[in-house]
Order: structure tokens, then sequence, then C-alpha cells
């Protein structure tokens, strides 16, 4: 879509929450991202998105938007020709939303508010309206998603495994179905006798698991989109019947409305070494404009710490949860770092200009991708 459609003459692919770590400036970090319409947790370390922890929940800002606004309306919200089909409204509601609710459980009790409507063609009008828990109990459906009433709709998902790509023949799935009986048998055995593993895991210590990449124009969210290569139990250093029982633990969350905390908590629990798992726990980026509510650091910092494992509250000195990293915008936090990252010399043989997209297609990100395409 970049590169044909919009007409761009070069793109650099990489993921969302790499960019993110990399434009905060930190080189490990759970990443939460906010949007409007989803919100994602993927753990990154060392510049490297760990696969097995990447969750897509299907809410966002906008939820709590909306929600925010049957709350006013309940409190007798004045301006009663609001309505959530009008771009116009929109606005209004998201400025209200910003300005009005919190995340402070120490703020209770009735207060007056008043906010003006300014539309083209018409007078500036001030409105009053006095609210109380219902700036606080908007943003807590974060953490309590079923509020929103979202309903016949997968409210968690998880990266499956791809079933391979047609337009790019050279993928493991072509390679694992080319090579010779002899090669594989030979593969599995000097297999079995370097890494033990029971009779139902032989042969499958060279699949390589990746995301799914049949829909690159649909999946602009590479943040959760893309895979590491788990080559042999390698990367994790687990058994398989570990590594089994963790994503058997992590599937039953599939489809469920997790809160942003637990899935935070999932997210960490899915990474493979405790050192890994410390190291998510210390810090957590919070980047997007979903969550961008006073006290919303010092609330979420609280519910992690007391749904936290006991193990790690012995071996995790803080939990510092970043909300404003270096003090900017955490809405451009992932645009900083791609675009700082589009500037070094080390990725300059990364870019894919037009004339190879249209002449080799997406089998330019197995060369240029600079993650396990």
């Amino acid at each position: 879509m970049l590169l044909v459609k919009m007409g761009f003459s070069a793109v650099v692919v990489h993921q969302e929450s790499v960019c993110a770590t990399f434009g905060s400036g930190l080189s490990s970090a759970c990443v939460v991202d906010v949007g409007d319409q989803k919100t994602s947790v993927c753990c990154v370390e060392d510049g490297v998105s760990h696969r097995s922890s990447r969750l897509c929940l299907a809410y966002g800002g906008s939820d709590v938007t909306r929600c925010f606004f049957w709350l006013m309306q309940r409190a007798g919200f004045p301006y009663r020709d609001c309505q959530l089909g009008n771009k116009l409204d929109c606005v209004l509601l998201q400025q209200l939303k910003e300005s009005f609710c919190h995340l402070d459980q120490d703020i209770s009790g009735l207060q007056d508010h008043e906010f003006r409507t300014r539309f083209p063609d018409s007078p500036v009008l001030l409105y009053q309206l006095r609210l109380g828990d219902e700036k606080l109990q908007a943003p807590m459906t974060l953490f309590y998603p079923a509020a929103f009433g979202i309903v016949g709709q997968k409210m968690t998902s998880l990266l499956h495994r791809s079933q391979g790509d047609a337009e790019d023949p050279h993928d493991e799935h072509f390679l694992l179905t080319t090579q010779s009986k002899q090669d594989q048998s030979s593969k599995a055995s000097a297999d079995r006798k370097s890494f033990p593993k029971p009779s139902s895991f032989e042969g499958e210590s060279s699949v390589c698991e990746v995301s799914d990449r049949s829909s690159l124009g649909q999946d602009l969210d590479l943040g959760h989109s893309q895979a590491e290569c788990l080559v042999g139990g390698a990367e994790t250093e687990e058994t398989p019947s570990a590594l089994l029982s963790r994503k058997t633990a992590m599937s039953q969350f599939e489809g469920k409305a997790l809160g942003i905390d637990k899935a935070i908590l999932h997210s960490i629990d899915s990474c493979a070494s405790d050192e890994t798992k410390r190291k998510m726990y210390s810090c957590i980026l919070v980047v997007g404009g979903g969550l961008l509510f006073h006290g919303a650091q010092e609330f979420l910092q609280h519910r992690i710490l007391n749904k936290m494992p006991p193990s790690f509250r012995c071996m995790v000195e803080s939990v510092d949860v970043i909300t404003r990293p270096k003090d900017t915008d955490a809405r451009v936090c992932v645009w900083k770092g791609g675009s700082v990252l589009a500037c070094l010399d080390t990725t300059q043989e990364l870019w894919i200009h037009q004339r190879e997209w249209q002449r080799f297609g997406v089998r330019m990100l197995r060369e240029r991708a600079a993650f396990v395409w």
C-alpha cells in the first residue's frame, strides 16, 4: 500500500514495539500501546520482540470515550444534540475525556465543570456540567473491559503460526517440503543426539514459527504481527514440554476480556527466563494516546505490584511505569523512534525501494527486514 498505491519511493519495515523502546531510549521494556481501537502488549529485550509475549486486546481509547459519554448522559449531559456518529462531536467528547477523566482515587465528590462548543457557522455556546465518580469510572474500564459491553468479538488475540505465503517460494515451509527424506532423517537423528526430546517433538526442531504475513497491506501494526524464529528451542533455552505448557497457559486467555494489568502480567509471564521477566517487571513503557489520564502511572504501578507473583517481588527492586518517556508525548514515541532509526547508517541497507518491491514482492522482506520474517 505504501510503495504502490501511495507512491512512496522507499520504506523501512520494523516492529512498532521496538521503535517505541528506541524512541524512549530504553534497551528492554514491556511495551503497552493503548491506541484508539486496540491495545497491544509486547516484551522487548535488547531490540528483539519476544513472539510468545504478544497480546492484542480489542479495545482502546475510543471505547473509553463512548463509556464516558454514556455516563455523562446519565448525569444530565447538557449538550443534547451530541451524537457519536458526528466527527465534530467525537472530537469534543475526546477533549472532555482528556480534560475531566483521571485515575486518582483520592479525588472524590461532585465538581462543577464547564465546556464550550465551537462548530462552523454556529455561535460558541457555554455549557455547565456536574460530575462525580463518572470521571474515574470511565478510565477504569480499561482494567475491567467487560464494562464496555462488547459482544460477539474476540477480545484477546495471540500470535499464531502462519501457513506460509504463496508469493514467497523460499520460506521455511517450502524448504521443509522440498528437502529429501534422507536429509530430513539425518537432520532429525543429529538433533536427537544433540537435544534429547520426547517422541512427540521429534522432527520439529528446525521448524521456524513465524507470524501471519499473508495480509501485509492489512496488518500495518507490525508490533504484534511479526515474530522471531524459534529454532530447536535455542532462543528460549527451554525443553519442548515447558514451551508447550507455557503456550497452553497463554492460549486459555485467548478470546477473554483481559484488563491492561492482567494482560501485562500474562505477557511477562510468557517470557522464557526469570532474568527476562525481572527486566520486564522493572520497566513498563506505556505509549499511545489511550491512557493519558492524571494518576494513570501510579494506578497502573499499584495494580502490577499487587498482582505480580510473590517470587518476583524480592527480585525486582522497583516496578517503573513510564507514561511520558523523556518528557515527550507518548502518542508520538513510536514515530520518534522510527524517524531516528531511519537516519542511522546501519539502517541504510534496509530500505525497500519501489522497483524492488514491484519485481520481487514480499520476498524482499526476507532480505531487508530488521527482524526474522
